[in-house]
């Protein structure tokens, strides 16, 4: 264990446990590039655990650079060498699971499973992005013409921004910089200004590994900015790919840029995922479902379960289980033993969260139970009890998201309205629904049914696995991460045509003679 011997509890504590982790780490914040400095705050306490220097639009201008000429040579390298290097970076996470954690405790506020959990997603990715580098396979077709040979082949694309969020501020940048760098792509990174502690040790991580093996330098360029700073990345034309994760309203705004360019966009944006619970479902199960999908981190990840449409025949039965669980979450520091719930990262969360219930009330809801603020000696810390409302219908409120731990409850009577309820709003990240009738089950898989990148039955909605491919439709964004065949979105794709014979013919028939 990295942790301290006692849990913890001031500014302090967290100050020397987050520089301890980074030493081990090997990471050195005075290395980065900036003209001015950021603070650190950590959501235990609300006070500032750290200051990192902070980059401008010219230093990332220069990342880019650096990152593309890191590029032309790591293009050229066999894509099995190129994944033994990640074999060797996933065997420092390892090495380094505790550090790493103990940072996304500090920075985030994840209690220790969940942030212990996070880094093992990102040792999980390397290991499929071993496997990856050897099967990066295309595929041949027949030819309509006698002596020739029909194929596709997959290349490296080049440079490959990846702008991360705060709730998962390590995991989603292992995600598509395993898969980047197996594809022969170099990574620019730009992590979330409230996370970049972590940011700044699995770089060290990565450089580490690079070094080991010989690899080049700079196959990830760690750039600690903010929207102004990340500017090239959206706009340099020597960036084909970006992937970024955060609000809609951020995806609104830096789609257009990149597809004025053609570049190519993975966006990984709003949630408001909702679980369906039907007559024949198995409560026990849901109820566990539920409040783990609902609550954990705080109500903070882009999968978080935000609406619950249950059938008008049990629920009354769910709300009440619900709220009872609630009651008696642990709500606290995050590495205390037994706490369920940590912090929200800052005041304008807790805010954010405090307006939607007034909202929810004026429309006509009923907070059946959290929503206060839980006191923690912590004046600059937020912490607040989950909120259970049970809403009269899917009101504009409903619709929207609020990244903060608030489940609305709405019912239904048939299963045509429970679907059309679950799909009437903007995003479409995650779904579930919790039933032992197969057919609904396989009604809500199809086609006509939910209309999500995932579709879960009989578990929540978050606690994805790196082997599938993750991501959403509508104003989530359409992009795809981590496992499947989401690494074809960081290669380009060249159909061959190969002539092995002694004549020319044309396709279609065409006679040009």
């Amino acid at each position: 264990m990295t942790t301290l011997a006692d849990t913890p509890t001031t500014t302090g504590d967290l100050r020397e446990l987050a520089t301890r982790a980074l030493d081990r780490c090997g990471a050195d914040i005075g290395a980065l590039t900036g003209r001015t400095t950021l603070d650190v705050r950590s959501p235990i306490t609300g006070e500032v655990v750290a200051t990192v220097p902070m980059a401008d639009t010219a230093d990332a201008e220069a990342a880019v650079q650096v990152a593309h000429e890191a590029y032309l040579v790591w293009r050229a390298v066999p894509a099995p060498v190129r994944g033994a290097l990640i074999k060797r970076f996933g065997q420092l996470l390892t090495e380094h699971k505790e550090d790493l954690a103990d940072l996304i405790g500090i920075e985030v506020g994840k209690i220790r499973s969940e942030a212990l959990g996070e880094v093992q997603e990102m040792i999980d990715i390397c290991d499929f992005a071993v496997g990856l580098s050897r099967r990066l396979d295309g595929r041949t077709m027949p030819s309509e013409r006698p002596g020739h040979r029909l194929m596709e082949t997959w290349h490296p694309v080049g440079v490959v921004a990846v702008i991360s969020a705060f709730n998962f501020p390590a995991a989603v940048w292992a995600w598509n910089t395993a898969v980047a760098l197996v594809c022969g792509d170099t990574v620019v990174w730009k992590p979330s200004e409230a996370a970049p502690l972590v940011a700044v040790a699995g770089s060290a991580l990565l450089a580490r590994a690079a070094e080991e093996l010989s690899a080049p330098a700079h196959l990830n360029t760690l750039v600690v900015t903010d929207a102004d700073g990340a500017a090239p990345l959206i706009d340099s034309p020597l960036v084909p790919v970006v992937s970024a994760t955060g609000s809609e309203r951020m995806g609104a705004q830096i789609a257009p840029r990149i597809a004025a360019r053609f570049g190519r966009s993975i966006l990984e944006l709003g949630g408001n995922n909702a679980a369906v619970v039907t007559p024949s479902a198995d409560l026990d199960l849901a109820i566990r479902g539920i409040v783990f999908a609902a609550a954990g981190t705080a109500g903070q990840r882009c999968t978080t379960l935000r609406r619950l449409i249950v059938h008008e025949s049990v629920a009354d039965t769910v709300v009440e289980r619900v709220a009872s669980a609630y009651r008696n979450l642990r709500i606290g520091n995050p590495f205390a033993d037994g706490v369920l719930v940590g912090p929200l990262i800052d005041k304008k969360a807790f805010d954010g969260m405090g307006r939607a219930l007034d909202e929810a009330v004026d429309d006509g809801g009923v907070v059946v139970a959290g929503g206060e603020r839980v006191d923690t000696g912590d004046p600059e810390a937020y912490y607040a009890r989950p909120a259970l409302v049970r809403m009269p219908g899917q009101t504009e409120l409903v619709r929207r998201e609020t990244f903060a731990p608030i489940l609305y409850v709405l019912t239904y009577s048939t299963f045509a309205d429970a679907v059309a309820l679950h799909n009437g709003v903007p995003q479409g990240l995650s779904s579930s629904i919790f039933t032992r009738d197969q057919r609904e089950a396989e009604q809500f898989l199809a086609a006509e049914g939910s209309d999500c990148g995932i579709v879960n039955v009989n578990i929540g909605t978050s606690g994805a696995e790196i082997g599938g491919a993750f991501g959403g439709e509508k104003t989530t964004g359409g992009g795809r991460e981590s496992g499947s065949d989401a690494w074809r979105g960081y290669m380009r794709r060249a159909t061959n045509t190969v002539n092995y014979s002694t004549e020319l013919p044309l396709a279609q028939g065409v006679d040009f003679s």
